[in-house]
């Protein structure tokens, strides 16, 4: 028989397994319970945000095909259309085939497929400029599946934001969110209508904000799935508001790969109070080609490091002009905003109203200065500049070898017409010339801010220039002055 040392000491270790098993099993519960809650519930949002995202199709008028064919024949005329194959001769119109009638109308034809969200319980709503684009009607399809015809408001190609209107009221609109409070790895939600199934919802993180991919828009980019039919639809984040409208996708197929864009929604509202102010939007402009400031660009200007943006372009008369803007200058400020990237600047003069009178910090020949601008208007649709004639080629002189550059001397009526004190004409450019851009017609001011009023002044120039490093130089172009780097050898 076992002793009662030996059956405490057995109980003991049997009260020890069964601590140690229920310890162990709270454990992995709490770990199990911890891991639940850190993964996102989407539901609550799904039920409060749903309502609010409507489905928008839309149609377009299409005459009805005069052809007199019947519909058999029309059908493979078409065929032959499609294949750009040439139409056999088809018999003319028998007893009982029949020719359209005069009076026949426009047909609708369904056009395509979008979302959108409601911005007021009053109907105003919010969506994609390409979902309406063209379209003669738009219905909206609300989650109740009521229908209304909607008024397009305004739509905006730049930024690809419109707004439309429904007669109701009693509606759920939507919460808008901070962009800025937005974090790169934040859980966020999309609902729409992809390929038109209506109230889908796509769940993903924030992968990178501030993305250049449009002239004016920092848009937000996500692994949300995205697919045609999304389109001004919300992104929501995990309060339920909403922080931006899903607007693009990258795909080398034409589906989801992983990678959408989304515009943020401060500068949707933006664009949506002026479309519903004045149906269209306003945006400044100051007169200047950008580009972005390379490591190398940073270091001969002596600027430091990579940043601002470098005016490659003065447009002459332009507001940038009239505030003394140079080629070469880097635009470092805006109205006492950095400009950390390039093309942060359009962003901040765009967003600008225009006749209002600005600060612009630039970096030139080392040192930064202050100017004051007036911000202009962009207008719809701007016509090119005039191409000034290529100069005449009195003695062409060909440049030092490596330079591709043939040169001739101005005279003093065509600097007077040009409206310049130095200058030479390109007659024709190769190698690095060619590759920096330079072409026939280009009058060339200055290299390496060295300002040239001969041939003879450039060949000195360039028999000093140190070949390992780029040339500056700064040239004209019918009526804007622009600026290049020429590198020799590359």
């Amino acid at each position: 028989m076992m002793s009662m040392r030996n059956v405490l000491i057995a109980r003991s270790w049997l009260s020890a397994c069964l601590l140690a098993a229920g310890l162990l099993g709270s454990f992995i519960g709490d770990a199990a319970l911890a891991q639940a809650r850190a993964l996102p519930d989407f539901t609550d949002l799904v039920e409060q945000v749903g309502p609010s995202v409507v489905n928008i199709r839309t149609t377009e008028k299409v005459q009805p095909r005069s052809s007199q064919a019947n519909p058999g024949e029309e059908e493979m005329l078409e065929f032959f259309r499609r294949f750009g194959l040439p139409a056999p001769n088809m018999p003319r119109p028998g007893p009982r085939q029949r020719a359209p009638q005069q009076d026949e109308q426009p047909k609708d034809q369904p056009r395509g497929v979008g979302s959108g969200f409601f911005l007021t319980s009053d109907g105003l709503i919010m969506t994609n400029a390409h979902v309406v684009e063209g379209a003669d009607e738009v219905i909206v399809t609300l989650t109740d599946k009521r229908e209304f015809k909607a008024k397009i408001i305004g739509s905006d190609k730049r930024s690809d934001v419109a707004v439309v209107k429904i007669d109701a009221a009693g509606l759920p609109a939507v919460r808008t969110g901070d962009v800025n409070r937005l974090k790169v790895g934040e859980w966020v939600m999309a609902i729409g209508s992809p390929f038109g199934l209506d109230n889908s919802v796509t769940a993903g993180i924030v992968s990178a904000k501030q993305r250049d991919t449009g002239e004016f828009l920092p848009f937000i980019q996500t692994d949300v799935a995205i697919n045609p039919g999304n389109s001004g639809g919300p992104l929501i984040n995990m309060r339920g508001e909403v922080v931006g409208i899903n607007s693009q996708i990258y795909s080398r197929s034409g589906g989801f790969m992983g990678i959408s864009f989304s515009i943020p929604i401060d500068e949707a509202i933006r664009v949506s109070d002026q479309l519903r102010s004045q149906g269209r939007v306003s945006r400044g402009r100051i007169g200047v080609t950008i580009d972005q400031v390379s490591k190398e660009v940073a270091e001969s200007l002596g600027l430091g490091k990579s940043t601002g943006a470098l005016v490659k372009a003065v447009e002459a008369g332009s507001p940038a002009d009239r505030a003394g803007v140079e080629p070469g200058d880097v635009i470092i400020k805006f109205d006492g905003r950095v400009i950390d990237k390039s093309m942060d600047l359009p962003r901040f003069v765009g967003a600008t109203k225009p006749g209002t009178r600005s600060a612009l910090t630039v970096f030139r020949k080392g040192a930064p200065k202050e100017l004051q601008v007036t911000i202009a208007e962009i207008e719809s649709e701007r016509a090119e500049a005039k191409a000034a004639a290529p100069a005449p080629k009195s003695k062409p002189s060909t440049v030092t070898q490596g330079y591709g550059l043939t040169l001739s001397e101005l005279t003093e009526a065509q600097r007077k017409e040009l409206k310049i004190k130095a200058g030479v004409a390109v007659d024709a450019a190769s190698d690095a010339a060619a590759k920096a851009g330079l072409t026939e017609g280009d009058i060339i001011l200055q290299m390496d801010s060295n300002e040239v009023a001969s041939v003879k002044e450039v060949e000195a120039i360039l028999a000093k220039h140190d070949k390992s490093k780029p040339l500056v130089v700064l040239y004209r172009r019918g009526e804007w002055t622009q600026y290049t780097l020429m590198r020799v050898g590359k």
